[in-house]
């Protein structure tokens, strides 16, 4: 099982068996409530009508088709549905099937469009400390949290990172963007100083880290960033595998914050986890830099034998519409506020050092435990879901994302059940010793 001790699992297993909804039913009989969406992914909520029935009429008609050198109009459809949801000036779409893939896709179409512009020289990749970017080589090299990166030995050369966002002398229980923080993106300067701008292909960042423990970018961050990579004619890629689709409270991350990157790699809400997607939108500057030579060559030697899947399409024009025929983007930002003030009534309570929220995205750090990392926030994860709430541990932070069907009673069931999760769960005695 992926990210999981697999011997731990075996001995106590928690397994799923239904799902309607903001719930999921266990095996044991029990309901619980999904304060995570899945894996940031369930935005439209569970077994969601119409994405049930798009799916169940595509695989009577179409079950697969390659999208090598022959297509099929759903994808069309779905590339033409994206940019029109996208930025302004991203209408290009290539399709993946995972985040993973997406971050692997961007930081390679990144790399080709600077040989396609004839400036090979520009090899290098910057990411961020404490950044998930998945699990592939790329994403890995350009990540930034330590064990998923040492487990492997050595990565892609050419890499360096940032540093990461997270101020807790200075940021500690901000609502939304914190205010400290812009002199980190200036460090982007000193490491193109360092190692010469013109090696620099792109620079990657989430636009709020997620699986790090939800850190929001520090009020003109993410600004400071697009304007450096310009003033250096860096490309710019935003991982919204976890902000893309409404999580946020808009469309993508760039509209909230006012800044559009090159590329964007996107993943998980795009099909509301029913069938596995994945989509990198690109500005029409890096799709045009291939669009060179004969017409009969292959402009871009990548792809997968997925991308595109007729079944994934279907799910995803049926999510597209949730979100938007059915209002469920502007009900997550309606939302949004209420989930704020609830989640910060939290502070005060032994062991909470900081709350970090937006959108529809929380962060509730703890305490580290002298038992080892990572081992307070699941003792308060467990005892979450043995009271009927799935939360969502990394490091020491519990995180929220919950589907964008929950309602204020929702909310209040999610923070009750933490409250009294974080006052009752005690720090082993001999570890406390």
């Amino acid at each position: 099982m992926p990210f999981t001790p697999n011997r731990k699992f075996k001995q106590s297993p928690r397994l799923i068996v239904g799902s309607e909804g903001v719930h999921y039913d266990m095996a044991d009989g029990s309901r619980v409530l999904d304060g995570i969406a899945g894996l940031w992914c369930v935005n439209a909520g569970h077994r969601n009508p119409r994405i049930s029935a798009a799916l169940k009429a595509q695989i009577d008609v179409l079950d697969y088709a390659s999208s090598f050198q022959i297509g099929h109009p759903a994808a069309f459809t779905l590339a033409q549905r994206l940019s029109e949801m996208a930025p302004a000036g991203m209408n290009h779409v290539f399709f993946t099937n995972s985040g993973s893939e997406s971050v692997d896709t961007a930081l390679k179409i990144a790399l080709a469009c600077h040989r396609a512009r004839g400036n090979a020289g520009r090899y290098r990749l910057i990411g961020r400390e404490r950044a998930y970017h998945g699990v592939g080589f790329g994403g890995i090299s350009v990540g930034g949290i330590g064990r998923q990166r040492s487990t492997f030995g050595p990565l892609l050369n050419g890499v360096d990172h940032l540093p990461h966002t997270h101020d807790l002398a200075r940021n500690a229980f901000s609502r939304g963007e914190p205010g400290h923080g812009i002199d980190k993106a200036d460090a982007l300067e000193s490491l193109l100083a360092l190692h010469d701008p013109s090696t620099v292909a792109a620079v990657i960042v989430e636009p709020v880290a997620g699986s790090t423990g939800v850190l929001p970018p520090p009020r003109g961050y993410l600004r400071r960033l697009r304007e450096i990579c310009d003033k250096h004619g860096i490309l710019l890629i935003f991982d919204e595998v976890i902000t893309g689709f409404g999580r946020l409270g808009t469309n993508f991350a760039a509209d909230l914050f006012g800044v559009t990157p090159d590329l964007i790699a996107t993943a998980k809400g795009l099909t509301n986890g029913a069938v596995p997607m994945g989509a990198v939108l690109m500005r029409d500057e890096v799709h045009d830099a291939f669009m060179h030579g004969s017409v009969s060559a292959v402009e871009l030697s990548h792809g997968y034998t997925y991308s595109g899947h007729p079944l994934a399409c279907a799910a995803a024009l049926a999510t597209l519409d949730a979100y938007t025929q059915d209002g469920l983007i502007a009900q997550s930002a309606a939302l949004a506020p209420y989930f704020e003030e609830c989640l910060h009534a939290l502070r005060g309570l032994p062991g909470v050092i900081d709350i970090r929220n937006l959108g529809l995205l929380g962060g509730v750090e703890l305490e580290a435990w002298a038992s080892g990392p990572g081992m307070h926030a699941q003792a308060v994860a467990q005892h979450c879901l043995d009271n009927g709430l799935l939360v969502r541990p990394v490091g020491e932070t519990i995180a929220l994302s919950p589907p964008f069907t929950l309602e204020r009673r929702h909310v209040d069931q999610i923070v009750d059940t933490l409250h009294a999760a974080i006052k009752q769960t005690v720090q082993p005695a001999s570890a406390a010793a």
